[in-house]
């Protein structure tokens, strides 16, 4: 019991979990800052070059250098939290509850961040401008078929929930060995699916900044792949700490917060397909007709 406690400068015992001071959560801002400029200063070199007719794309040097630093940062700060966690016992079910609620607001903070992709997409959808003659998906756009590449793609991401719910399942029977091999299997798939996306961009039939459908189409798949790489991250510490045994029936929280970022991820997917690839892409909206009836009313109008 006295191991589950923890003691303030008084020497008092309680249940929270009070962290040391860290220098991880400030350096990983610096990183995350770091990246986002290297970004802004990539992309009008790569406008120009696509403007010049793309023989010369610039090597995203900057930009990857500040996704190596926010790895970095993470290796480091979850080490520490790891750390925490296994050795020095500091994360009690008092401690969990909080680690729980802050798990679901990040979470609903994503969601809200896809709403407004989404957002983005249902009102260029729905309301087609003039200036794609009022259809949608607009005529000059070879989509890409929902049935074909992104229906596999869609089964082998919800092949992956399952293996991440079977590795669940086993860690809370104790069943270690089992819990690796799911693991293991659910970063393949998670790999397996990233490897299709880049497929399937490097074979699209538009640019991003070809108009408002690849605009759309790509800021709203493009970061679902991005939370698709960063929860096979996720999964893989996840795979290495199972290896080492850190996971038991009663203490895993590191593992469900993962399992519920990886269930948001199949979740958001499912969406995207319905709604980007299959109804957006194939079924779209004609107001051709409506906006001709309008613009004769107001002739009419006129003339009277």
């Amino acid at each position: 019991m006295g191991q589950n406690l923890e003691y303030t400068t008084t020497g008092k015992p309680h249940p929270y979990h009070l962290v040391r001071p860290n220098i991880w959560p400030l350096v990983s801002s610096f990183a995350g800052g770091f990246f986002c400029v290297m970004m802004l200063m990539y992309f009008p070199d790569y406008r120009a070059a696509l403007q010049a007719g793309g023989e010369d794309l610039p090597f995203p040097t900057g930009p990857l250098f500040g996704v190596l630093a926010i790895m970095i940062c993470m290796f480091f700060w979850w080490k520490d939290v790891i750390y925490e966690s296994v050795v020095e016992k500091a994360h009690t079910k008092i401690a969990e509850v909080g680690f729980r609620f802050g798990m679901a607001l990040f979470i609903a903070s994503e969601v809200m961040f896809f709403v407004a992709f989404f957002w983005a997409f249902f009102a260029s959808s729905l309301f087609p401008a003039e200036a794609i003659g009022f259809v949608w998906p607009p005529t000059n756009i070879h989509t890409i078929p929902a049935f074909d590449l992104p229906f596999m793609m869609t089964m082998i991401l919800l092949l992956s929930g399952c293996t991440v719910t079977w590795a669940h399942h086993c860690i809370i029977e104790g069943d270690n060995e089992n819990a690796v091999k799911a693991l293991g299997l659910s970063v393949l798939l998670g790999t397996a699916f990233l490897g299709f996306q880049v497929y399937e961009y490097a074979h699209a039939h538009f640019g991003f900044t070809e108009g408002i459908f690849p605009s759309t189409f790509f800021m709203a798949t493009g970061f679902h792949g991005f939370h698709v790489f960063v929860g096979t991250v996720f999964l893989y510490v996840c795979y290495r700490r199972a290896q080492l045994g850190h996971f038991t029936p009663e203490k895993h929280f590191g593992f469900e917060a993962a399992a519920w970022y990886w269930h948001f991820v199949d979740v958001v997917w499912l969406f995207l397909f319905v709604a980007v690839y299959w109804w957006g892409s194939e079924i779209g909206m004609d107001h051709t007709a409506l906006h001709a009836v309008d613009a004769g009313a107001a002739v009419e109008a006129a003339t009277h």
